[in-house]
């Protein structure tokens, strides 16, 4: 059954649920939330990449979630800097909804768990190597 009558929207609004779903799966069953944290992390997963992979990785994204992850980008400066996990997950902090009380770290082992899972391997190792070594710790152990 359609939901808009168009195919590719009705699939991407899918796969988006599924995404904020396994998300929740972590940060619990709210919508909002769940929402918060993907964007938030997807944000600052985005500006410590190169342009190139930025859009490499964003070619992996179910097109609504790419839509909400170059939100507000701007290239220049990027990639940025922090050198930490610390530093990290408090650009983490800055986007997530502070009503939502989330915690930047539970987000963003959800958020990679949910990439681990459904973007290919090769593109995570990129994007893997462009993070702090004190980051990857927040990835599923394999």
């Amino acid at each position: 059954m359609s939901n808009t009558g168009l195919p590719v929207f009705d699939k991407t609004l899918q796969l988006t649920h599924i995404w904020l779903k396994e998300v929740g799966e972590t940060i619990g069953p709210d919508d909002q939330r769940q929402y918060h944290a993907l964007r938030s992390v997807l944000f600052a997963v985005r500006d410590r990449l190169t342009v190139d992979e930025a859009f490499h990785l964003s070619a992996q994204l179910p097109m609504l979630i790419r839509g909400f992850y170059w939100e507000s980008y701007r290239p220049v400066h990027k990639p940025e800097r922090f050198r930490s996990r610390q530093e990290f997950l408090e650009k983490v902090s800055e986007t997530l909804d502070p009503a939502g009380n989330i915690d930047p770290e539970q987000a963003a082992r959800a958020v990679f768990a949910v990439l681990v899972k459904h973007v290919p391997e090769g593109e995570i190792a990129h994007v893997r190597q462009m993070l702090p070594d004190d980051v990857l710790t927040l990835f599923p152990q394999a």
